[in-house]
């Protein structure tokens, strides 16, 4: 694992302590080596987790579509700056460049990437880390969902380890490092387990 894919919030009407574990995942990062990739944003937690790992002498690749290529809301001091024409070429070179994905707090576009690259790992499009970081137990509910999912029977057990999540950003990047991919997930796609109609 080299290079984290950050999804999270821009906005900045939030609690401080979301900034502060925005900033302290950039940081952790930073210091382990990892390299960042993330939409580019220069507000709310895009901003703090970019400032975070910057500030620690890491590497930081934003990804921005043309229409937020602007100067209130692209980070004006990354390692590296792409700019696409669509949120779908950004999507697609964010899973590209990285090797792990991690969703911190955010709204609609947050839950919609990391729902989106979770379901790629589910059919087979990729075996890297997924993870969230629960800060103030913001995925409570969301891990709520997932196992009631699990327990109706729409998504299989070992859907469930397909992702990692954590209160702190150490605890959940040691779970990333130490990932092992999910054993059984083809029965997903070929149902051998179900009977014959």
């Amino acid at each position: 694992m080299k290079t984290l894919c950050v999804y999270c919030g821009s906005s900045e009407k939030i609690h401080a302590d979301y900034l502060e574990a925005a900033h302290q995942m950039g940081a952790e990062a930073a210091q382990r080596g990892l390299e960042i990739v993330y939409g580019a944003g220069s507000t709310g937690l895009m901003g703090a987790v970019a400032n975070g790992a910057l500030q620690a002498g890491g590497t930081v690749i934003g990804v921005i579509p043309e229409i937020f290529n602007t100067p209130r809301l692209a980070h004006p001091k990354l390692t590296r700056l792409e700019i696409v024409d669509t949120m779908h070429q950004r999507k697609a070179r964010l899973e590209e460049l990285a090797d792990a994905f991690i969703a911190l707090p955010g709204g609609y576009g947050t839950l919609e990437e990391f729902f989106e690259i979770l379901t790629w790992a589910q059919i087979g499009l990729h075996q890297k880390p997924v993870g969230l970081l629960n800060t103030r137990g913001y995925y409570d509910l969301i891990l709520e969902a997932v196992e009631r999912a699990r327990a109706e029977g729409f998504i299989y057990d070992e859907h469930r380890s397909l992702f990692h999540h954590a209160g702190t950003p150490g605890g959940l990047l040691d779970l990333l490092e130490n990932h092992r991919h999910p054993q059984g997930l083809q029965r997903w796609l070929t149902r051998d387990d179900l009977p014959a109609i």
